[in-house]
């Protein structure tokens, strides 16, 4: 098991990093300007799931994999870069439906947005960078299973990821029922948010295999 001296540090460490917005709070943040704070967060529970996937390759080497592979790190990254778009313009293609398909799962489909999340958290190569080159740090050899440690790092870093990004979820979503109050003005903060989630799949797709 973890220490706690090392467990404690990691979290704090943790608290640190995520506090700093990146990419995982802008696509929460996009898709609440698009589908409201409840969509945003049960995006940010997707998203969560997909990147425990990541832990669990992390904690059995397979991670290593494709960190280290430019072929697997290209694959994975296009592939999320891709599907963000994706998300991205057909939020735009139903920015004036209140009762489009996105409206529809929000409401009746739940498991439809957290299965997006999912994948693109699950597709998020520098997630795999990150866990591959951070957690072993904390990892405490002699103390016992090494696995079992980096899974549970990943555990504490996820939970509070989770925390952190559905505040930003929930502020993102009050925002847009502000803005709701207007057809032609929620049009627009739906299209905000697939431009969103567009140019964060564009600048994916653009940045260096590894950097």
């Amino acid at each position: 098991m973890v220490p706690a001296s090392s467990l404690l540090a990691f979290a704090l460490a943790s608290v640190v990093l995520i506090a700093v917005p990146g990419p995982s709070v802008l696509f929460v943040i996009g898709r609440s300007l698009a589908l409201g704070w409840r969509g945003g967060v049960l995006t940010v529970l997707g998203n969560a799931c997909g990147q425990l996937l990541q832990v669990a390759a992390v904690a059995l080497g397979v991670g290593v994999l494709v960190a280290e592979s430019v072929l697997l790190f290209s694959a994975v990254k296009f592939a999320g870069a891709a599907y963000l778009i994706y998300l991205g313009v057909q939020a735009i293609r139903h920015r004036t439906d209140p009762a489009g398909p996105e409206s529809r799962a929000t409401s009746a489909r739940p498991r439809r947005l957290v299965a997006e999340g999912a994948v693109v958290g699950a597709t998020n190569p520098k997630s795999v960078v990150f866990f591959v080159a951070v957690l072993p740090q904390f990892v405490d050899y002699p103390a016992g299973s090494i696995p079992l440690q980096l899974g549970v790092l990943g555990a504490v870093f996820l939970i509070i990821a989770v925390v952190s990004d559905s505040l930003w979820a929930m502020a993102a979503g009050t925002a847009r029922e502000w803005f709701a109050r207007s057809p032609r003005r929620v049009s627009s903060v739906k299209a905000t948010g697939g431009a969103l989630m567009i140019g964060l799949g564009g600048t994916l797709a653009l940045t260096g295999s590894k950097s």
